[in-house]
C-alpha cells in the first residue's frame, strides 16, 4: 500500500463539504477571524486584553475557541480592530451568539469532563476523522455491550448509573455517522491487533462487537484497518486522533487522550508529525479488505 493511501472519498484540506455548524466549530472560526484582525493591525495580545479589561491569556483562549465571546468584549475588540461597518459588526455578533449556544452534548453535563467536551464539538464538525487505537476500539465503532465493559474497567469505582450515562453519551456520539444533513464525516480507523484479540466483556460481547464492525465497514464513509503486531509504526505507543475540517477557517487538530485528560495540538509542525505517523500506520497495516478477512477469521476462531 502506498505511504499516502487515502480511503475512498477523503476530502481535501479545502474540500467543498460544509462542516456541521456546531458551537465548538463556530467558536474556533470566530477566534480565527479575531486573531487575523488583531494581527492585521499589529496589535499585541496584551493590548487587546487591556481593551476588554482582561489579560493576554484571555485573548489567547478567545482566539483558540476555548471560550465564547461576551457581547461587550466583542464590541470593544471590533472597535479596536477598526471594524466599524454596522453590517460587518452584526455578522460578528450573530456568529458569537451561535457559538455560545449549547451543543447536544450539554444534556450529559453530569458525566461530561471539560477536556472531552471540546473533542465532541470538533468531532461533530469534522469532515475527516483519522484515529489510531492501541487498547480499545474507537468509541464511534463500539457496541453498547462493549462500551459497558470498557467503561467499567476505566471507572471501576463509579456508580452503575454514571456508567450507564457514559455509555449513553458514547452511543449518542455515534449518530454523526448515520446523519444525512450535513453529510457524515469520513472515519478512517487503524486499530492495533491486540485490541481485536482482547475479549472485553467476554466472548459473547466480543463476538457481537466483531459482527458490528463488519456492518460498519459496509458504510462508504467508514474505513477500518488492522495493524498486525509486527507493524513498526505502532511504536507511536498511544492513541491518536487527527481531525480535519471542510471550512478553511478551522485548522486541523490532533487529539491525544489519556485516562484523566487530553491534549489538543494545532501547530503545523505537530500536525505534520502526527500526519506522517498516521500515513505510516495506514501504509503498514492490513488493507481494508484484508482487515475484513482478519475479523472474519477471528469470528471463525471463536466458533
Amino acid at each position: 500500500m502506498p505511504a499516502m493511501m487515502q480511503p475512498v472519498g477523503e476530502p481535501s484540506r479545502r474540500g467543498s463539504q460544509e462542516p456541521q455548524a456546531g458551537p465548538t466549530a463556530l467558536r474556533i472560526v470566530l477566534g480565527v477571524k479575531l486573531r487575523r484582525l488583531r494581527q492585521e493591525y499589529g496589535i499585541t495580545r496584551e493590548e487587546a486584553g487591556r481593551a476588554i479589561r482582561g489579560s493576554h491569556a484571555k485573548i489567547t483562549r478567545l482566539e483558540r475557541g476555548q471560550v465564547g465571546a461576551k457581547e461587550r468584549d466583542l464590541a470593544d475588540l471590533l472597535t479596536l480592530y477598526r471594524v466599524h461597518d454596522p453590517d460587518e459588526r452584526a455578522d460578528f455578533f450573530t456568529l458569537a451568539r451561535q457559538a455560545n449556544s449549547p451543543g447536544w452534548w450539554h444534556q450529559y453535563n453530569d458525566v461530561l469532563e471539560d477536556w472531552f467536551e471540546l473533542h465532541l464539538g470538533l468531532e461533530d464538525a469534522a469532515s475527516l476523522i483519522r484515529t489510531y487505537e492501541v487498547q480499545f476500539l474507537p468509541g464511534l465503532l463500539q457496541t453498547e455491550d462493549y462500551a459497558y465493559a470498557v467503561s467499567r474497567l476505566g471507572y471501576p469505582n463509579t456508580e452503575p448509573r454514571t456508567i450507564a450515562r457514559l455509555v449513553e453519551l458514547r452511543m449518542a456520539r455515534q449518530r454523526l455517522l448515520a446523519r444525512e444533513d450535513p453529510a457524515p464525516p469520513k472515519l478512517w480507523a487503524v486499530v492495533d491487533e491486540a485490541v481485536m484479540r482482547r475479549p472485553f466483556g467476554g466472548p459473547d460481547v466480543m463476538r457481537g462487537q466483531l459482527e458490528h464492525l463488519l456492518k460498519m465497514v459496509e458504510l462508504p464513509h467508514v474505513t477500518l484497518q488492522i495493524a498486525p503486531f509486527e507493524v513498526s509504526a505502532a511504536a507511536a505507543g498511544s492513541p491518536i486522533t487527527l481531525l480535519r475540517f471542510g471550512d478553511p477557517d478551522l485548522p486541523d487538530k490532533v487529539y491525544l487522550e489519556h485516562l484523566t485528560g487530553a491534549v489538543y495540538l494545532d501547530k503545523q509542525a505537530e500536525i505534520d508529525q502526527y500526519t506522517l505517523i498516521m500515513n505510516r500506520l495506514g501504509a503498514e497495516a492490513y488493507q481494508p479488505d484484508e482487515s475484513i478477512g482478519f475479523i472474519r477469521e477471528l469470528l471463525r476462531e471463536m466458533g
